[in-house]
């Protein structure tokens, strides 16, 4: 049955104070409800929803005006059929995807527990229902394993535990049911990564925090039963809570086919406003003078030109194209899917497809500017090997290419019975240092280790499996169990190792967590012989910081990281200080004050940490090594070439990262490197020069700024967080400075962001080290805001999370660090590697699709639009209609939909090889070439051109006609059906002539869609159905009576030809002389395919019965051989015959006979 929540128990008071106003809310169902419709209310608040868009409440307007029959010369069902078909697509799509909603609630909500006075009583493998405080569990100090793949996609487990005091006190049900305590948290949120409250118990508080939560959605694993208080239930959870509408990408496209659907209706106002204009003038100059088009109603000329706009409104309605939106949708799913399977970015090795996760941003993939990528476990592989240390000065350890400093091969830990058998260690000389025992400062380096971390261990089958939060973490106690110094297990308040052969339990006294503000974390501990000691470990820009002044070593450690950092290995320092009594005993009171504190609780512990992590004296450091992941350079070589500029964001050192740079070959050789200072300097002058430039001249916006490296070469950028930190406090002090300086203009319309941003696009790369996640999503959001470019960020980790979410385009590596990168992404594979496969092959092929359908939709409708347009001249601006009414209904439902819907599916000029080979092929979309304004008027003017021609030539060939019989078929229905026809055959063939990609499906879709034209009009213009249906079909024989008329097949055939002419020989004439960068790419690839087929000239060994003679009748080269001048001329020929008969000239025949003989 559902969790209800808490309420007020006989003999038990327990209380979930939240806020004042909560108190007094009703209490809340723990049922969730994510489905948005039932039986009764989908059909009324899909229409609502679906209305609330503009194209589809314009449409029901132009319904409800066509039945005003004033006003409309076209039944009402050529406006519904199509306007229902969009509806019902659209609403069978969202009731697919709430009944999937209605099926999960289901199952969530019908998952059983077992409630005991309120308080959860739970078994292993459930699947938490509520928000609980974990109170107490069957393993020892309430541990509880929980697995939170629901929550953030991750499989490996991770612990929770509950507070000492409940699980001391709160084993039993009889204890359970006399807990009174008062419980004050945090309002609910989603805020997955953090939980803040205090527990009131007996005169006592204590803090509760995210350890000690069991969030809604985990499953609990190798624990048997565990006892809970539930403190958000239903809706309140944060899981639901992370439901919300998450914010919408829109891509380029989309805002420009918004822009331009705008600029149709506009048109279609004023076409309308025009027509009936004319209708005003044409009834008073003909129309009320002509007796017999008197009609019996007594209006006026202005009352009927009124009256004719809203007509037009309405006989004009197809230029705004009511199933464009339904069938982009359609053609981006299709893409998506595409992504799904395509097989070469599957990875084997973690059976990891690509996942497309969302459907509205495929075309953006071919139009990326910049992308901003993580380093480790984007561009590594993010497994970590311990490889170097430097202890009290001294380096052990290999090489990052494996090179032992001895020859004695790798260390053999077979003494060490807890040693992971994966580990590898060169070094011989630190073994033998540790177990010698001889020096403390080893000793305390490897101690320290196995003890300041946060590792889970479990036990199977005689060996130690650890789970760590971190690879990172996981290499460190993994060396340190190597090396005699094992971590075997810990509680809520101690860690015991194994020192060398040795059992030791130490009390844990504080744990001061990593943070990505604080880049450090420490442990305070007290040794069975009452020490107490802090150890630390952190980034050296923080440790550094903190060290005492006797501390010894800093130089040779320093040294030691350069070296560490120019080897690309990841480094952390390592350091500890004695605590006294009286000084812990004071800074707990503080850190307990702090621990309980329910406002900006992460800001007050951070400032009692600091009080306690001074005089620090210096250890050592380790080095680890991450390796690239496979390809990383070449897929950096080929986005470099398709001008794409990469920006790496990472935490590690400056030596690490611009290290990593030159070995995926971000950086090279030819490259000028800028640091800090130099941009310093750099940005200052220019600030200066704009400072000192009149004000007409910084009014003058049209001037491009100079070049911050006007030198020829390449460049490139390397900065540090703490240099963003200081120029964004520079900016901000600059703007304000604006304010109190009369308002200088100069400095506010130019910000040294602009700067900033203008001098870092001007480089071939950039790498930002020690940046924060804050900092990451900040960069971004600059190139964004000021280049107005698109961008792309990629990554693996939680603190890529804001990058991604902040980019135009997100894609999550599925790595080693979780999947909350995936989870917030757009995009998600497993190798870097597949970028370029994902941008260059499917991106571009997107892009192209989409706007070649686009150019194609919006012309076609204004082809079969316009020749309304062009008949009103000769039907008195009256408002009727060029074709039989169930013709306009149905010609884009069937007649040219599905074309152009393959061509958006699956046209592709180049294929996948080319398009890699080719990395210049995706260009254009970067410049948008394909599909603007200018395309769109090209489309237009396309269109009125199509439109003439399909209206005029048959207008021509009825004007004095005389058929076989005699009669003249020069009637309305006739011409009605010349120009349909025309029509369904010019457009189709148009889409034919625009796919570069055939397949059986395209052409059958365009035989198909002319067949099922002709096939559909002689069924409507049939006698029987117009028998039963009288008044709805008027067009009796009309296609029978004119397509009999060779003549008027002639009239088609020449409408065709003339409509399509122009086109072939532009596109002839853009093929021989104007190729594109594609069109040069099938030549290319053509030529090769020719020179492979090609059969060699002549086979040694082979046989033929025919002449030597009959390749020459002319005069032979007798004279030139006995000569031997040929010979004398290239005696460098050394090739085989094959080789000589490809070369030019008729020598080839003499040096083969040369060779021959």
């Amino acid at each position: 049955m559902g969790c209800q929540p808490l309420e007020t128990l006989e003999a038990v008071c327990v209380f979930i104070t939240l806020c004042v106003l909560r108190c007094f809310r009703p209490p809340q169902g723990n049922a969730i409800k994510t489905y948005k419709y039932n039986v009764l209310t989908f059909l009324p608040l899909n229409l609502f929803e679906q209305f609330k868009r503009a194209a589809n409440l314009y449409f029901l307007g132009l319904l409800i005006l066509q039945v005003i029959p004033q006003i409309s010369t076209l039944p009402w069902y050529t406006t519904l059929v199509p306007l229902v078909l969009v509806l019902s697509i659209t609403a069978m799509k969202d009731l697919v995807d709430d009944l999937a909603r209605h099926r999960m609630d289901k199952e969530i909500n019908n998952r059983k527990c077992e409630v005991l006075l309120d308080v959860f009583f739970k078994l292993s493998f459930l699947v938490l229902q509520a928000d609980i405080l974990l109170l107490s569990s069957s393993n020892p100090n309430s541990l509880c394993y929980v697995e939170t793949a629901e929550l953030d996609g991750e499989t490996n487990l991770k612990f929770k535990m509950g507070l000492r005091v409940t699980d001391e006190r709160l084993q039993e049900e009889s204890q359970l049911a006399r807990f009174d305590a008062l419980i004050e948290c945090e309002e609910p949120n989603n805020r997955l990564d953090k939980f803040t409250g205090t527990m009131l118990w007996r005169r006592e508080r204590y803090p509760l925090d995210l350890d000690n939560m069991l969030l809604r959605g985990c499953k609990i694993r190798n624990t048997d039963f565990c006892h809970g208080l539930v403190i958000f239930a239903g809706a309140d959870t944060k899981i639901m809570r992370n439901g919300g509408k998450t914010r919408f990408k829109r891509t380029k496209i989309d805002e420009l086919m918004n822009y331009m659907v705008y600029t149709i209706f506009v048109l279609l106002i004023l076409v309308a406003a025009g027509l009936a204009i004319g209708h005003t003038f044409w009834y008073e100059e003909i129309g009320s003078k002509a007796w017999y088009l008197y009609d019996g109603k007594d209006e006026d000329a202005s009352y009927r030109g009124f009256l004719s706009f809203w007509g037009y409104i309405i006989v004009l309605n197809t230029m705004v194209p009511i199933s464009l939106y339904v069938s982009v949708e359609v053609i981006r799913l299709g893409q998506s899917k595409f992504i799904n399977w395509d097989l070469q970015m599957y990875f084997p090795e973690k059976d990891t497809p690509a996942k497309a996760r969302t459907t509205t941003l495929n075309e953006q993939l071919g139009q990326i500017e910049y992308i901003f990528s993580d380093k480790t476990g984007t561009l590594t592989q993010n497994i970590m090997a311990f490889k170097k240390c430097t202890i009290s000065g001294q380096t052990y350890g290999t090489s990052p290419s494996g090179d032992p400093t001895t020859a004695e091969g790798p260390v053999d830990f077979s003494w060490n019975r807890y040693a992971d058998r994966k580990f590898q260690f060169m070094d011989h000389s630190l073994v033998a240092l540790i177990r010698s025992r001889k020096d403390k400062d080893a000793l305390e380096f490897f101690k320290l280790l196995s003890l300041c971390h946060t590792v889970m261990v479990e036990q199977k089958e005689d060996d130690l499996v650890y789970q760590a939060a971190s690879p990172d973490e996981g290499a460190l106690v993994t060396a340190a169990r190597n090396f005699g110094y094992v971590f075997l297990s810990r509680t809520q308040d101690t860690i015991t190792i194994r020192e060398m052969d040795q059992e030791t339990t130490y009390e844990m006294l504080a744990l001061l967590d990593f943070n990505s503000d604080r880049k450090r974390m420490s442990i305070i501990l007290r040794a069975p012989d009452g020490r107490i000691r802090l150890y630390c470990k952190g980034a050296d820009t923080v440790i550094y910081e903190r060290l005492s002044p006797n501390s010894r070593h800093k130089q040779s450690t320093q040294d030691a990281l350069d070296r560490f950092a120019n080897e690309t290995l990841r480094t952390l320092c390592l350091c500890y200080r004695d605590v006294s009594r009286d000084e812990y005993d004071a800074w707990a009171r503080k850190h307990k004050d702090a621990s309980v504190t329910m406002t900006d609780r992460e800001a007050a512990l951070d400032r009692v940490y600091e009080q306690i992590e001074n005089n620090l004296m210096l250890l050592g450091a380790t080095a680890i090594e991450d390796k690239l992941q496979d390809g990383v350079p070449e897929t950096i070589a080929k986005l470099a070439k398709a001008d794409i500029k990469i920006w790496v964001l990472t935490g590690d050192k400056k030596e690490t990262a611009e290290n990593i740079g030159f070995s995926c070959e971000l950086l090279t050789d030819d490259m000028q490197i800028h640091y800090g200072e130099d941009i310093n300097e750099k940005l200052t002058v220019r600030q200066a020069n704009r400072r000192n430039e009149p004000l007409s001249s910084g009014r003058n916006r049209k001037k491009a700024p100079e070049p911050f490296f006007p030198q020829p070469g390449k460049n490139a950028l390397i900065i540090t967080g703490g240099w963003l930190v200081s120029f964004l406090r520079a900016a901000r002090r600059h703007v304000f400075s604006a304010f109190n300086s009369w308002l200088n203009l100069d400095v506010l319309f130019f910000p040294v962001q602009i700067d900033f941003v203008d001098m870092a696009c001007e480089c071939e790369a950039v790498i930002c080290c020690r940046v924060t996640p804050k900092q990451k999503a900040n960069v971004v959001s600059l190139v964004k805001k000021y280049k107005k470019a698109v961008t792309l960020s990629i990554g693996d980790g939680a603190n890529d999370v804001n990058m991604i979410k902040t980019a135009d385009i997100g894609v999550g590596i599925s790595g080693q660090e979780g999947m909350q990168a995936v989870m917030s992404s757009d995009y998600a594979f497993a190798q870097f590697r597949y970028l370029q496969r994902l941008l260059l092959v499917h991106g571009r092929w997107s892009y192209i699709r989409m706007c070649k359908f686009l150019r194609y939709f919006f012309y076609k409708n204004f082809a079969f639009t316009l020749v309304h347009f062009w008949y009103s001249f000769f039907s008195g601006y009256s408002s009727q209609v060029a074709y039989e009414d169930w013709f306009i209904t149905i010609y884009n439902v069937l007649y040219s939909s599905l074309p152009v819907l393959l061509v958006g599916l699956l046209d592709q000029d180049v294929n996948d090889k080319l398009s890699l080979k080719f990395p210049k092929l995706y260009l254009p979309g970067q410049q948008g070439l394909l599909f603007n304004y200018k395309n769109f008027f090209i489309s237009l003017f396309h269109g009125i051109f199509t439109s003439l021609i399909i209206f005029f030539i048959p207008y021509g060939a009825f004007l004095q006609t005389m058929g076989q019989d005699g009669e003249a078929p020069s009637d309305y229905q006739s011409f009605a059906v010349v120009t349909a026809s025309s029509l369904v055959i010019t457009v189709n063939l148009q889409i034919s002539l625009d796919t570069s990609y055939w397949t059986f499906v395209n052409c059958f879709a365009v035989l198909g869609s002319i067949a099922i034209y002709f096939g559909i009009m002689f069924d409507i213009h049939s006698a029987g159905i117009h028998v039963i249906f009288p008044s709805i079909f008027t067009f009796t024989g009309a296609a029978s009576n004119a397509l009999r008329q060779p003549y008027l097949w002639l009239t088609i055939i020449l409408t065709v030809g003339i409509s399509l002419l122009p086109v072939i020989c532009i596109q002839f004439l853009h093929k021989t002389i104007w190729p594109s960068v594609g069109d040069k790419s099938q030549i290319y690839k053509k030529k090769t395919e020719s020179e492979k087929k090609k059969p060699p000239a002549f086979q040694r060994g082979q046989r033929s019965r025919r002449s030597a003679y009959a390749f020459s009748h002319s005069r032979g080269y007798a004279d030139l051989i006995s000569s031997g001048r040929s010979i004398r001329r290239r005696p460098a020929a050394r090739g085989g015959p094959q080789d000589s008969i490809r070369e030019a000239g008729p020598d080839r025949v003499v040096v083969s006979i040369t060779i021959l003989n």
